[in-house]
């Protein structure tokens, strides 16, 4: 079955040649030239994974990917002019997987899809069906990717997810930076340990109550973090 990817860049060029580069891969590919054309075909169709452009007509990338986030946690590849504020480019806000800047090449474009789907397509192979975590008052949903805690459910992006789900999963278990961008982003991503901290710290002010004084997040400092079990 083809992997499906929607296109979003109101540049039609643009959208054109990947669309041909991909469609040459055995990729199905739909485009949209505008954040609220996305929207709609993103909650109409099941996409392995969306390529989305910064800026749009309507409503611009982050705008779409923070709306996204809010119901799927499909993958999402931000486009960008060099020189932007890169903590939203790598979507520490707004909860996106990836980032390519223009121009870019082609290959290296179609090399981060391909890599984003195989860590996809292993973490949903891997994961248990009907696995629940249960710890000091939060419980995990490992299959609907939920997170509760003391009766409230909790928002929070994929990348978030993917990390509290993998700290849980090894309570006590300490997680260098590095290891942590190796397993939950991947060898092949282009950030840097800065961004495990950027996302622990969002998920600390999501699960936490004191996010100074953690309950489940743990530092070990100058090693990396825990979860307690």
């Amino acid at each position: 079955m083809s992997k499906r990817v929607l296109v979003v860049d109101d540049e039609k060029l643009i959208v054109k040649g990947i669309r041909f580069s991909l469609e040459q891969d055995g990729m199905e590919v739909d485009a949209a030239y505008d954040g609220e054309e996305a929207l709609k075909l993103i909650k109409e169709h099941t996409y392995e994974l969306v390529l989305l452009d910064v800026m749009l007509p309507k409503l611009d990338g982050f705008e779409v990917c923070r709306q996204i986030r809010e119901f799927s946690d499909v993958p999402v590849v931000m486009l960008t002019a060099k020189g932007d504020d890169m903590d939203k480019i790598l979507g520490l806000e707004y909860g996106a997987d990836d980032y390519i800047t223009k121009p870019f090449n082609i290959l290296e474009v179609k090399a981060r899809i391909k890599a984003i789907m195989r860590r996809t397509g292993k973490r949903d192979h891997a994961k248990p069906s009907g696995k629940m975590i249960v710890k000091s008052g939060m419980s995990i949903d490992c299959e609907s990717r939920r997170v509760v805690i003391d009766g409230r459910e909790v928002n929070l992006t994929a990348k978030e997810f993917d990390l509290i789900e993998l700290l849980a999963t090894n309570p006590n278990k300490v997680y260098s930076r590095e290891n942590l961008l190796n397993i939950v982003w991947g060898y092949e991503y282009p950030g840097d340990a800065r961004t495990v901290d950027v996302h622990i710290r969002r998920l600390r002010e999501k699960v936490e109550k004191n996010p100074s004084d953690p309950k489940y997040v743990h530092t070990k400092w100058g090693v990396g973090y825990y979860f307690r079990g």
